[in-house]
Order: C-alpha cells, then sequence, then structure tokens
C-alpha cells in the first residue's frame, strides 16, 4: 500500500518547479494551484474524464482533434459538466482518419484553434484529476501542446481504467488477450450499455462509467482513497 505514495509527491515537486517556470497565461494559471492530496476520499475527489481524438498515435507528428470531458464528484457522472471541442486544423484530414472519427474537413473547419481550447480545458482541469482509458495518449498530447504554446510541460494525477482493468484481471488470474483491455471490450465485460466508439465525449463518458465499475470492484466499501488508484 505504500507504493502509491512517491507519485504524488514526486509529480506536487514538478508542479512547483514548472509553476516558477511558466510564462504567465492559462497553463501558469493552471499549476498554480496544489494537486488534489492523495489522502483524498474518492467520493470527495474531484475528477475529469478526458478522451481525445486525434490524427494518428505519435504526438510529435500528429495532431489532437476533438476533446471531451465529463466531471464525476461523490463518484456520480455530471452530465450537465459534459464538454465537447473539435480543433480546427490547416490541414485536410485523411480519408482513414475520418472513417474512424467521423470528423469531416467541413465540421473541422467550423471547431476552434488548439490555442483557443485548451485554455478552456485547462481550466476544467484545475485542481482536478484526469481520468482516461489508456492515459498515454492524452497525457502525451496534452504535453506536446503546452510544450508547444507555453514552452511548459503539462502535468496532472491521472486514474488509467485500462491499468486498473489490468490489476483487477491479474489479480483474477484472467487470461488477458490482446483486445481484452480495449474500453468497449471491458465494458461489455461489466454488462455496461454499448456506445458509438470514437466520439471523444462519448468515450469520456464510456470511461467514467466504467471506472465506477472498476472502483466499486476495488473498494466495495465506499471507503478508499484516491491514491489507491492513481498509477
Amino acid at each position: 500500500m505504500l507504493n502509491w505514495l512517491n507519485p504524488f509527491r514526486n509529480l506536487e515537486q514538478q508542479r512547483q518547479q514548472a509553476l516558477k517556470k511558466a510564462p504567465p497565461g492559462a497553463l501558469r494559471d493552471y499549476l498554480s494551484v496544489p494537486f488534489v492530496d492523495k489522502t483524498t476520499a474518492l467520493k470527495q475527489a474531484p475528477i475529469v474524464a478526458l478522451d481525445m481524438e486525434t490524427t494518428g498515435l505519435a504526438a510529435k507528428s500528429n495532431h489532437i482533434l476533438s476533446i471531451g470531458a465529463v466531471e464525476l464528484i461523490d463518484q456520480r457522472i455530471k452530465l450537465n459538466s459534459a464538454w465537447y471541442r473539435v480543433v480546427k486544423l490547416n490541414q485536410q484530414l485523411k480519408q482513414e482518419s475520418v472513417v474512424i472519427h467521423h470528423i469531416t474537413d467541413d465540421e473541422m473547419q467550423e471547431g476552434r484553434l488548439l490555442e483557443q481550447v485548451l485554455p478552456e480545458l485547462l481550466q476544467r482541469l484545475q485542481g482536478k484529476i484526469m481520468l482516461a482509458h489508456y492515459k498515454k495518449i492524452e497525457q502525451t498530447f496534452l504535453n506536446a501542446a503546452c510544450l508547444k504554446l507555453y514552452q511548459t510541460p503539462f502535468l496532472i494525477p491521472t486514474i488509467d481504467t485500462l491499468t486498473l482493468a489490468q490489476r483487477i484481471l491479474e489479480r483474477r488470474n484472467h487470461t488477458i488477450q490482446s483486445n481484452t483491455l480495449r474500453l468497449f471490450n471491458l465494458r461489455h465485460y461489466y454488462h455496461l450499455p454499448r456506445y458509438k466508439a470514437h466520439n471523444a465525449l462519448m468515450d469520456a463518458l464510456a470511461t467514467a462509467e466504467l471506472f465506477l465499475a472498476l472502483a466499486e470492484e476495488i473498494a466495495p466499501q465506499g471507503d478508499a482513497h484516491i491514491g489507491q488508484f492513481i498509477g
């Protein structure tokens, strides 16, 4: 149980260091608020489920195309907090990409520039915990965006539903195949409703619902603290 202490301490130290270097603006404002304490009860922890659609998987050469987010508090999803943005890019989308995320060039051109969307997102994430399924995508793309716009890295405590599910299945000696840990396969495993995939807001909601199912299994008595889920 002691292993979860270090990530919090190190991340908070990184936040303080990044705050000193961040230029005035949205990221500095975001970093000015301390991260959620590791001992915070899960029911009291402010969480934002986040998902992105991107033009590819490599943050150095690809771009954020859309972002969806929804908040959780008291282990309940706040549907009135749902937030969705399409990011305007100065390029045409590849056909194979459009087939996956169903965002057309016309819809993309009606979106907002990343420098307009990112401050909105940072304000929503300020003082909260990010929840994602396979957090590497959200973390690497947001980090690349913050380095580009603010010359400062993006930092946030994060819960990864893929990691939590893997721990549970391994503890059960469950055979994990290549597609077992996909978001919608895990939702099927937990008897959650089927949603249309590859819409950032719907995937954020799907991740939030999956997290509630996982949290119930990890801490059925409802007495968990947030440090048990970060990692």
